[in-house]
């Protein structure tokens, strides 16, 4: 097992004596660090970096300039209570990026899992709770306690409503505001989001088998078909893929997601009348 050096501070830092600082981290210029933060093995801070609050960033997280996290939420009902901030390790946050502590009306926390990317301008809100493996691309700003579950792509400016749940594996696009849920694996478009097929891309990317994919096909266009009168309700679709494709652990994941509770309703389906296309993602 290879020896962490002891951490490094450059003289311009400001580092509260009450702060954890591990082994190997390196704090760099004009960085500041209060008294309850938690820095584990490895962690690197670039330069003008505030680390505020019940804040812990785990081992390998690197941190770019101009980066804030921890501080206080941008929620009115915020009375200064001990709420937390949790980094995952090996994540990578880039420039401008604020990612605030939760509240006590949320979890009391707001986490951002491993191996996690967020790019440069970025907003994640209070009581967020993201998943492994997320990546969060430029100017993405989300309300407080959205939950984006593990590999999830959020494109550029994108905008996500508070509540809103992104499930595993999602796509949502450049410039989309997301206004309800996202199933698992579900691609979305357009100014207001809309269903518009499946992340294939991403299902390849992991190996999923050719048949599970062309099975994960057939139930989404069964669950979203492409013209409806109406009289078939979702309630119906979902009990006949619940029963047809039982053997399918990542369909039955996503009827799950879409029979969960929810304070925002589901994005709806995109349908040939407006233009939309399945999209292979990103």
């Amino acid at each position: 097992m290879t020896t962490q050096p002891p951490p490094s501070l450059h003289p311009t830092a400001i580092v509260d004596p009450l702060a954890q600082i591990g082994p190997g981290c390196v704090i760099g210029p004009w960085c500041l660090i209060g008294p309850d933060v938690v820095l584990h093995e490895g962690v690197k801070l670039h330069s003008h970096v505030v680390l505020d609050g019940q804040t812990t960033l785990a081992s390998g997280v690197e941190v770019y300039p101009f980066v804030t996290i921890g501080m206080a939420p941008q929620d009115l009902k915020y009375r200064n209570e001990p709420t937390r901030c949790e980094i995952g390790e090996r994540t990578v946050i880039r420039e401008h990026v604020t990612i605030h502590r939760g509240t006590a009306q949320g979890h009391g926390l707001t986490r951002v899992g491993a191996h996690c990317l967020i790019m440069c301008n970025a907003h994640v809100a209070h009581d967020c709770e993201i998943g492994d493996g997320v990546i969060i691309v430029n100017n993405v700003v989300m309300g407080g306690h959205v939950e984006i579950g593990d590999g999830a792509r959020i494109m550029g400016a994108a905008a996500l409503h508070q509540f809103v749940r992104i499930g595993r594996g999602a796509l949502v696009g450049g410039v989309c505001g997301v206004e309800a849920d996202v199933i698992p694996y579900g691609s979305v478009l357009g100014n207001r989001a809309r269903l518009v097929g499946l992340h294939w891309i991403w299902l390849k990317r992991q190996g999923v088998p050719a048949e599970e994919i062309q099975a994960m096909r057939r139930a989404f266009r069964h669950l979203y078909p492409r013209c409806s009168d109406g009289r078939y309700v979702l309630e119906d679709r979902l009990a006949e893929v619940r029963r047809d494709f039982a053997d399918h652990p990542r369909v039955m994941e996503i009827v799950a997601f879409m029979e969960a509770p929810s304070r925002r309703g589901l994005v709806r389906g995109a349908h040939l009348s407006s233009g939309a296309v399945e999209t292979e993602g990103a």
